[in-house]
């Protein structure tokens, strides 16, 4: 967006990691110029502009100087006005050392070139450093000393560095009972300990999951930089493009691609609170949100929160979702069926139903008891088409190994439907987006134009079926290596 809408910009420095046998100037080349993303831009400016205007570096946010050659940073020393810090590990239950490298250790690591570089700092957070709630999300809630059960101003509970401190040495004693230590492979018993590790702290205090807990650690690190510049960018939930690069475009499995591919295999059945609203916002007007507040922060102005959400002004109910989805499903079955396929298709259930955890739990029982059953069955008659010498036998296996899968699958869907819960159904996120408002608000005419706001403006059912879905057909299931289907 920076490269196509101010292409006057001085200069762009990129970090990114190496590969073990890809530098990080080819992997810019391969992975980021040549993706559908932006191969269509970089064919509008001459390969002179962009080596002019660009230079990669190679380096890791983990590290010391985030990876950056000594002689690099010394060289960038009081050139560089402005870092824009949108690395971070967004895996819900990863390792909690994993978490902390790239969430907590990498913005340490960010906070302090910055100071070397005498530079601002923009960073990309999440609006989810909220933990549990229910309702209103206000941007002035303060950041440093906040966890989610914070009981009021007076309570001192919590101390950022107190807790980083804390849980750096509870990774070690866990590496250390292990007998391993961070050089060595881990193995599945280790990654799974420190899994359950940062997922029980974080809900010790209230985040619904360690990505959470650990972007709101590195938040705090931020704020508590008195004679640092800097501004916090929230986004919710990023999902598929308006209209920038090209409508529909999605990258990766975002959060919805799971939901959304479920809907469309047909689920019916959902644990979601129905008054509660998705909230969900398009990734162009968060590359636009991001480069309005770097403008704030450039010209002093900027707050020190900004939330990049849409529920505040124009919210989707999660009911209405699910059952659009569905709907979407039926004419997508319909539309693939051809002649008596079509008419027995009629024949589908209608609608959606509204469901509990406990439902969906003794439901998926009953579907394996049922499955399991068939299973027996169909072993039975392979040893009898296999003694009597007939044929048969291998119909019979593929058949006893697809019902195994439909069990496999039943379980998928509701661990799916459980790892999404806190934010389908235990809470409800409303996330006030006052200060993007003003911010735009402040941009010249033709800079609103280039950087747009315009939440109110999103019609949902058209862009869940025309922006969402599409863009998860189209760059996401192909990408998957197998493809998702669930039973109704």
């Amino acid at each position: 967006m920076l490269v196509d809408r101010f292409p006057d910009f001085k200069h762009l420095y990129v970090l990114l990691r190496p590969r073990a046998s890809v530098t990080a100037e080819e992997r810019f080349r391969k992975d980021v110029l040549a993706s559908p993303a932006l191969a269509a831009i970089a064919a509008k400016k001459p390969e002179e502009y962009l080596r002019e205007k660009v230079t990669i570096l190679a380096g890791d946010i983990g590290q010391p100087d985030c990876g950056i050659d000594p002689s690099v940073v010394e060289s960038l020393a009081g050139r560089v006005s402005l870092i824009i810090n949108s690395a971070g590990l967004v895996e819900f239950f990863p390792p909690v050392d994993d978490s902390f490298q790239s969430n907590v250790d990498g913005v340490e690591n960010v906070i302090a070139l910055a100071r070397r570089l005498g530079a601002k700092l923009v960073h990309v957070s999440t609006c989810f450093v909220c933990g549990e709630a229910d309702g209103l999300i206000e941007e002035s809630e303060p950041i440093l000393g906040f966890y989610p059960r914070r009981k009021g101003s007076n309570d001192h509970g919590f101390r950022y560095r107190d807790e980083i401190r804390y849980m750096r040495e509870r990774i070690r004693q866990t590496y250390d009972s292990a007998g391993a230590n961070g050089r060595q492979r881990r193995s599945k018993e280790l990654a799974q300990r420190l899994i359950d590790l940062g997922w029980q702290r974080a809900a010790q205090w209230g985040w619904v999951n360690t990505y959470t807990y650990s972007k709101s650690l590195g938040e705090q690190l931020v704020a508590g930089e008195e004679d640092l510049e800097w501004t916090i960018v929230r986004p919710a939930i990023v999902e598929a493009a308006l209209s920038f690069p090209f409508p529909g475009w999605v990258e990766g499995g975002r959060t919805a691609a799971p939901l959304v591919m479920m809907a469309m295999g047909g689920l019916r059945h959902w644990t979601v609170r129905e008054d509660a609203p998705l909230e969900v916002v398009p990734v162009d007007l968060v590359a636009a949100s991001i480069l309005s507040a770097a403008a704030m922060l450039l010209n002093g102005c900027a707050a020190k929160v900004y939330q990049i959400a849409t529920a505040d002004v124009n919210p989707i109910r999660l009911g209405a979702l699910v059952r659009l989805l569905y709907a979407q499903s039926r004419r997508a079955r319909r539309a693939r069926r051809r002649g008596i396929g079509r008419l027995l298709g009629a024949g589908l259930p209608l609608g959606t139903r509204i469901v509990t955890p406990e439902q969906v739990r003794a439901r998926r029982l009953r579907w394996q008891r049922r499955l399991g059953g068939l299973q027996h069955l169909v072993m039975r008659l392979k040893k009898s088409v296999q003694r009597a010498g007939l044929p048969g036998r291998r119909p019979l296996a593929a058949l006893a190994v697809m019902l195994r899968a439909l069990g496999l699958q039943a379980l998928v869907r509701e661990q799916a439907l459980e790892l999404y819960r806190p934010f389908m159904l235990d809470n409800r996120f409303i996330f006030e987006a006052e200060n993007i408002r003003r911010a735009h608000r402040r941009l010249s005419e033709t800079d609103r134009e280039r950087l747009p706001w315009i939440p109110e403006q999103i019609d949902w059912p058209d862009y869940w079926v025309n922006h969402e879905i599409r863009g998860i057909e189209r760059w996401v299931q192909k990408a998957a290596s197998k493809e998702w289907t669930f039973k109704v």
